[in-house]
């Protein structure tokens, strides 16, 4: 079984939260492992309002291409430049360094706690 960060939250399409101010989002180990080695990422850009549960961007793997959910909604305050530069640290460090972007909050989506994310993961 897994194991998720404690402080994050997440989504059901298996994007995470910090809920720091502004908000970081980036996806799940499950996610990153699921979709193999991330090639190519097409993430929102700086200034951008989103909203939580609308598509806001692609996850291009050797597998194949997905979309990238918002589980908040807000505006796009930063992209990980360096990770748009080298996608492999998505899956190298889907927590840390392969954080995907940062929102200034302003509501959230239906978000689950670790425990809860770890049921749905199973």
């Amino acid at each position: 079984m897994a194991t998720y960060p404690e402080h994050l939250q997440y989504s059901r399409e298996h994007e995470w939260v910090d809920a720091s101010a502004p908000a970081v989002v980036g996806i799940t180990s499950l996610a990153a492992d699921a979709l193999g080695d991330v090639v190519y990422l097409e993430l929102p850009e700086v200034g951008a309002e989103i909203e939580a549960g609308a598509v806001v961007g692609e996850i291009e793997s050797t597998k194949s291409v997905s979309e990238l959910f918002s589980p908040v909604t807000g505006t796009v305050v930063e992209v990980n430049q360096a990770a748009v530069d080298d996608p492999a640290v998505v899956n190298a460090d889907p927590f840390g360094e392969g954080w995907l972007f940062k929102v200034d909050v302003v509501a959230v989506g239906e978000l689950l706690d670790a425990a809860a994310y770890a049921a749905l993961a199973d």
